[in-house]
């Protein structure tokens, strides 16, 4: 590099110059910042400004201590109170109480400001009643209702598990709909009792629940309470059912015939 070109002293003054101006210019905004950030106060990381610190809060551009309260703890949030009751206790106004935890009971909730009955106890107010299970029953754990549920083959009647009288040919079930019990297959129920279902010659069980409870062989059709055998007229078949025909193509029914022609 020649030192002795007159154009190199101008360079270099000229870099020494923009080398001092953006120092000065940095260390000016830094004692602005500096001036205008109050006490427990941070400059922000990105951008301009400044934030408080944790566990002070802005209030009128100063940053203020946050009072927590006894039993309480200090949250990075910047709204809010500023502060969390600690587990096991409840914010009440500007204080955390203890959780007043009845007889029976126990801490609940992600936050520990709740209760709640331990098992065979339930919400009376704000006490923990026993849940009173009569014979024949057992906890149920549910919050609802009465807590327990009866046995298999006792049903719940006031506040007892009674037992059911299973009449002849039937079966305990469970149904919202029933009393407890189901006919066994081939019996229907008919004034709190199970009677047999008659099925016909050339019959058998459905098993529907509706109805007589039993259907005709294929080639046989009902006719007051019994099969009789169909009737196919000449040129004529059992239809899908079995238990009716209709006439071979081109034959068209008529009354009771298959004829050809026009219907």
């Amino acid at each position: 590099m020649n030192i002795a070109n007159p154009n190199f002293g101008r360079i270099a003054f000229a870099l020494v110059t923009l080398v001092i101006f953006a120092g000065s210019t940095g260390l000016a905004k830094a004692q602005s910042v500096a001036s205008t950030k109050p006490a427990n106060a941070s400059a922000n990381t990105y951008g301009k400004g400044w934030h408080c610190d944790m566990g002070f809060r802005e209030v009128d551009d100063a940053c203020v201590a946050v009072v927590v309260p006894t039993n309480a703890f200090l949250t990075d949030s910047s709204y809010g109170s500023g502060w969390k009751c600690k587990y096991g206790h409840k914010q009440k106004g500007d204080t955390c109480d203890p959780v007043a935890l009845p007889t029976n009971a126990y801490i609940s909730g992600t936050s520990g400001d709740r209760w709640q009955c331990d098992r065979a106890y339930r919400k009376v107010g704000e006490t923990c009643a026993a849940i009173n299970v009569p014979a024949n029953g057992y906890l149920t754990g549910n919050t609802s209702g009465s807590g327990w549920a009866c046995d298999r083959g006792y049903k719940a009647t006031n506040d007892a598990c009674v037992a059911i009288a299973v009449p002849a040919n039937a079966y305990l079930a469970f149904s919202s709909i029933n009393p407890g019990w189901e006919c066994d297959r081939g019996y229907r129920e008919a004034d709190g009792a199970c009677n047999a279902i008659e099925v016909p010659e050339n019959g058998y069980l459905s098993g529907q629940s509706y109805g007589n409870g039993w259907e005709c062989n294929r080639g046989y059709r009902k006719s007051q309470g019994t099969c009789v055998a169909v009737a196919l007229p000449e040129n004529a078949h059992l239809d899908f059912s079995g238990n009716d025909w209709d006439c071979n193509k081109p034959y068209r029914k008529r009354q009771n015939a298959c004829v050809l022609g026009r219907p």
